[in-house]
């Protein structure tokens, strides 16, 4: 299958993602609870300005705004019927962006949880999630999307749904979990067990890592555990943008553009190929992040204590704490 990350990849050996997609609406307008994906129809032109904005910051990949995007998502706006049209023209405003830049920029289409838990945990069967996650991605192809890229997953079988479901529509594939949870995500997948989830679907990820989580400095030692356990495959690392915080009723982002800068690096250093922001990562701090990969000559591969001490403390309760071990408490107690 094709593989649209390869030849970029080979040009300039690590690539920017993109930042915050609800932050940044969220900053344009956007009301809680209303549906982002709802924008790609009433505020193409809010859309398309995120895009764009992200491309001028230096991003290679742009992730199309169809987060929520499956029918068990978009039911509770009652779009649950629209599934097809909204990915599709999320596809095409990201494709429009992409096609006027000045360079090459990579349109990926961003697949969320479902929301709904699978059996026997919860009433949502594998087939099911597989047929909905495939309705999301063949909509997304159509707009003009060349990867789809399953983010936040907390749940082995729902990656695997995910991956079965653009394979079958065609489209090469990339997965990112969320470890938030005492080292793990909330489902209890380790980072090193990440690489081996969908390995073996279709023609495998083009790509694997971690996204979102409780800040930069966990999402590195997550990173950390992927890169041990694969080290020859494409790891992609997605982090917050510092720790959230309320501020009242507003949640705001600890992180700075000198911290994502330097996030950057120490992802770059720790093996990351595509390395981005999730929540709370601005155009100015992304625009950091692209200046600090451009200049950077890549150094020794960090430990947890040179994240801890550049980047601030690990928020994640440890696995020990919790009954268990990770690899970063394996690293520790090595060292």
């Amino acid at each position: 299958m094709n593989n649209p990350l390869q030849d970029l990849l080979a040009k300039k050996g690590v690539l920017l993602a993109d930042g915050a997609t609800g932050t940044s609406l969220f900053a344009m307008g956007l009301e809680a609870g209303e549906a982002p994906e709802l924008w790609n129809e009433s505020h193409p032109e809010r859309i398309d300005t995120l895009h764009q904005d992200f491309v001028d910051a230096g991003a290679d990949i742009i992730l199309t705004n169809s987060f929520g995007g499956t029918r068990h998502r978009l039911k509770l706006h009652h779009a649950e019927d629209r599934v097809f049209a909204l990915n599709k023209r999320a596809a095409e405003i990201a494709r429009s962006v992409a096609d006027r830049a000045p360079r090459r920029v990579i349109v990926a289409g961003s697949v969320g949880p479902t929301g709904e838990l699978l059996i026997p945990l919860g009433a949502l069967s594998y087939e099911d999630a597989v047929a909905a996650f495939r309705e999301q991605i063949e909509g997304l192809k159509a707009g003009g999307a060349e990867i789809a890229w399953i983010e936040t997953m907390s749940a082995a079988d729902e990656i695997r749904a995910a991956a079965e479901a653009a394979v079958a529509v065609g489209l090469p594939f990339v997965y990112t979990a969320s470890f938030d949870t005492a080292g793990r995500t909330m489902m209890g997948l380790s980072p090193r067990d990440l690489p081996d989830v969908a390995g073996a679907m279709g023609d495998g990820p083009l790509a694997v890592g971690a996204n979102c989580g409780v800040g930069a400095s966990d999402i590195l030692a997550s990173l950390l555990d992927i890169t041990e356990a694969a080290p020859n495959a494409t790891i992609v690392v997605k982090g917050n943008c510092g720790i959230p915080e309320f501020r009242g009723a507003e949640i705001h982002y600890s992180g700075t553009p000198p911290l994502m800068a330097d996030y950057a690096r120490l992802a770059r250093d720790a093996g990351a190929k595509i390395i981005g922001g999730c929540c709370g990562t601005s155009c100015g701090h992304l625009a950091a992040m692209r200046a600090a990969l451009d200049e950077h000559t890549p150094g020794p591969r960090p430990t947890i204590e040179t994240i801890v001490e550049r980047i601030g403390p690990l928020r994640n309760k440890t696995a020990s704490e919790a009954g268990g071990e990770t690899g970063r408490e394996r690293r520790r107690r090595k060292t």
